[in-house]
């Protein structure tokens, strides 16, 4: 593998947004990300930050990051939620992934919680294939549920809270 694997801060988060982006097309969603690199440094470093950024870096260039944050389950109280798991295409295949999500769950671990959790798209086959094979219950009767603003405009206006 022959990278760190370390926390981001804000000095890394141009090339965060640059991997996010990759990951956007990879999906097939080029147009869809919104979020700044400012907005990377303001909600991802400091001591009240919102998530936690790990990073695969070989000679000050980033290669692969794990965006992870909390969440709190009915069931099981406090998650981690793995939100992306990305590394460069030219750098997959090297073991990359595979450290940043041994990271991922080895600090979720760590923290005493009782699960990590993500999404994975039903199309990204070797994605899924990775997951199952680490142990990870793909759990395919379940749906994700997303509202956008205007979705959310529209939905309010119904119940006569925005005019």
């Amino acid at each position: 593998m022959n990278a760190n694997i370390r926390i981001a801060e804000s000095n890394d988060m141009a090339q965060v947004l640059r991997l996010i982006k990759e990951l956007a097309i990879y999906e097939k969603e080029p147009d869809a990300v919104e979020v700044t690199v400012d907005d990377l440094i303001a909600y991802g470093t400091g001591d009240d930050a919102d998530f936690t950024c790990f990073i695969a870096e070989r000679e000050g260039e980033i290669l692969g990051i794990a965006l992870v944050y909390f969440r709190f389950s009915t069931w099981k109280g406090r998650t981690v939620h793995l939100e992306d798991l990305i590394v460069r295409q030219q750098y997959r295949g090297e073991g990359l992934g595979m450290a940043l999500y041994t990271e991922v769950i080895n600090y979720t671990y760590k923290l005493g919680l009782k699960r990590v959790e993500w999404v994975v798209l039903d199309w990204n086959t070797s994605a899924v294939d990775f997951y199952k094979a680490s142990g990870a219950n793909v759990m395919r009767e379940w749906n994700t549920v997303q509202m956008d603003t205007e979705a959310m405009k529209k939905f309010l206006s119904t119940k006569g809270i925005l005019d």
